[in-house]
């Protein structure tokens, strides 16, 4: 296209022109093309003013068109006005020039906007509307982007608040290639702020009273807005009493007094008390709160030892697991009161020096151990329900909330117990006889086998020593066997009184139920104990009863009659010492 226009305007000079006028002409014109390059603002006249578009001449070979739209004053526009306008490309597919006038105001502003973000200038904009992040800013007629983090020192929770304002901003990123704009309003108000922060800070002193913004709200504690220097109230410097959260004490932009508990100035930590405004919740607390003073509060921790109760901001009791009830055995807390729970309780005792404070909710009712005696009397017979075994006894439930203690040496007069499963069962209905009651400790012994008559007042004349009597093997311990023997009574073997000859391991030769010829060696009413011998029981039986006891338990082939005279009385009592198992 440029070659054939070229070549149109060489005939026409040709024709009208001599030589050197010819070439002054094409140099003028070569010379021009060479001013102007795409890209570039350029100044213009406007030669024609159309519906849609403007003409404009830049001294170029042809004219061209920039959209009439892109005029902010369209109105007031007119022929021979110089303009300026963006040359974005030489020619069109027509041979026009392509102009802008937006884009030329565009560069104008961009290179104001790049001067500005190098030196630091302080410009206007207006908040336009909101995206996600932030807001979009009119900055001298291009958009910039304001992130919601540098609209100011303080968290802003409503951007909405701050569309259609006109703020200052410095420019603080430039995207050349993608021409985006970042700009900030927050560190103005920060250099506008040190000044005031430095004052603060030297400034401060322990004990100092001042006057704050809730700035924001954490798990820990709460932001505090000095006036350009924030401190921090921890959440135990709130309330004087027990809080989850701090937005339960303070509300966000809410202004407070605290005061100044401690600063580090090299580190700019400032930390401050809510609650040290507040009077002291223990403060004449003896007249108010007087031991016996039925009080109302809520169960705010559970221990395993019994719950804590506030009764009011910081003044906490505990309720000891023994002070809430006066007849069941309380293990834990929960089984009586909950977390959260609104219940009564009576003051007990105060500690103002340890800030301590004993409640019971069992003393608002009556004592019914004061009236147990006369229900239980000693030596009365009343039937319990199995409640808990332990390895000392059984506690038997006689009525709601009343339990006693079967000590494990009380039930039974003839057995040798190792555990109370062995006797009953939890749940088992037994009959019991009340042995003791103790108003003071709050205990009721009971027992089990005082419901029939001691059966060792009999059994002196059934068990005498020489006696001969067959027992059978209930339990095999270290030192020996026990044995059941007639009337349901337990005797004891020796190690020694099982054989002749050494018996290393009685589990090998000896088994549970198996039947034993016997001889008494010992009987002991007070200790309730009689100690037997099969060495002593075979020693005058017949040859073949020997040699089938002592083919039964595999025993060595020596024989048992060979031994003659008592047995040894030094190594008896030693072997006859039997373990304490109750």
């Amino acid at each position: 296209m440029a070659d054939s226009n070229n070549s149109v305007i060489d005939n026409v000079i040709d024709r009208e022109y001599g030589e050197a006028e010819y070439n002054d002409l094409k140099k003028l014109y070569e010379g021009s093309m060479g001013k102007i390059s795409e890209g570039e603002i350029v100044k213009g006249r406007v030669v024609a003013i159309h519906d849609n578009e403007v003409s404009v001449d830049i001294g170029f070979k042809s004219e061209g068109t920039v959209p009439l739209v892109e005029f902010t004053n369209k109105d007031e526009l007119k022929v021979g006005d110089e303009i300026e306008v963006f040359l974005e490309s030489v020619e069109n597919k027509d041979g026009q020039l392509v102009l802008s006038r937006k884009r030329a105001d565009f560069m104008r502003v961009w290179e104001r906007v790049t001067k500005a973000f190098e030196t630091g200038e302080v410009l206007q904009g207006r908040c336009v509307r909101r995206i996600k992040g932030g807001i979009v800013v009119d900055l001298l007629g291009i958009d910039a982007f304001l992130p919601g983090s540098q609209i100011d020192v303080r968290p802003v929770r409503d951007f909405d608040a701050f569309i259609g304002r006109t703020l200052d901003f410095r420019v603080v990123k430039i995207n050349h290639p993608s021409e985006n704009v970042v700009v900030s309003h927050k560190v103005l108000v920060e250099e506008e702020m040190s000044g005031q922060r430095q004052a603060i800070i030297s400034s401060l002193e322990k004990g100092q009273i001042l006057e704050g913004t809730v700035k924001a709200i954490t798990d820990f504690g709460v932001f505090v807005d000095l006036g350009g220097v924030d401190g921090l109230v921890h959440i135990t410097d709130l309330s004087w009493g027990r809080i989850n959260h701090p937005s339960e004490i303070v509300k966000l932009d809410q202004k407070i007094n605290v005061v100044v508990l401690d600063f580090d100035q090299e580190k700019k930590r400032i930390s401050l008390g809510y609650k040290q405004l507040q009077p002291h919740p223990w403060e004449n607390i003896e007249s108010k709160y007087p031991v016996g003073t039925k009080v109302v509060g809520k169960v705010v921790s559970l221990a395993d030892y019994g719950a804590f109760v506030e009764i009011e901001k910081g003044i906490e009791g505990l309720i000891h697991i023994s002070e809430m009830s006066w007849t069941q055995h309380i293990k834990h807390p929960s089984q009586v009161v909950s977390m959260g729970q609104m219940l009564d309780a009576v003051i007990l005792s105060l500690d103002k020096d340890n800030k301590k404070l004993s409640l019971g909710i069992k003393q608002l009712e009556p004592d019914p151990w004061l009236n147990l005696m006369q229900k239980y009397p000693v030596d009365s017979r009343h039937k319990g329900i199995v409640r808990n075994l332990t390895n000392f006894g059984v506690f038997v439930e006689l009525e709601q909330g009343v339990d006693g203690l079967v000590h494990i040496s009380d039930l039974s007069w003839t057995k040798k117990i190792r555990h109370p499963g062995e006797v009953v069962k939890k749940g088992d209905e037994i009959e019991v006889v009340i042995l003791s009651v103790d108003v003071d400790q709050r205990r009721i012994s009971l027992g089990h086998k005082q419901i029939e008559d001691n059966p060792w007042d009999r059994f002196g004349d059934t068990y005498k020593v020489g006696t001969e009597v067959e027992g059978k093997i209930v339990r095999i311990i270290e030192k020996g066997v026990i044995v059941e023997l007639p009337m349901g009574v337990d005797g004891f073997v020796p190690v020694s009184q099982l054989a002749q000859s050494q018996v290393k391991n009685i589990a090998d030769k000896f088994k549970v139920g198996d039947a034993l010829p016997l001889k008494v060696l010992e009987f002991e009413k007070e200790s309730k104990k009689i100690v037997l011998s099969a060495v002593e029981a075979l020693k005058d039986k017949e040859t073949h009863l020997v040699d089938e006891y002592m083919a039964q338990h595999k025993l060595p082939a020596s024989t048992i009659g060979d031994a003659v005279g008592a047995p040894d009385t030094q190594s008896l009592d030693d072997d006859t010492s039997i373990p304490a198992e109750n």
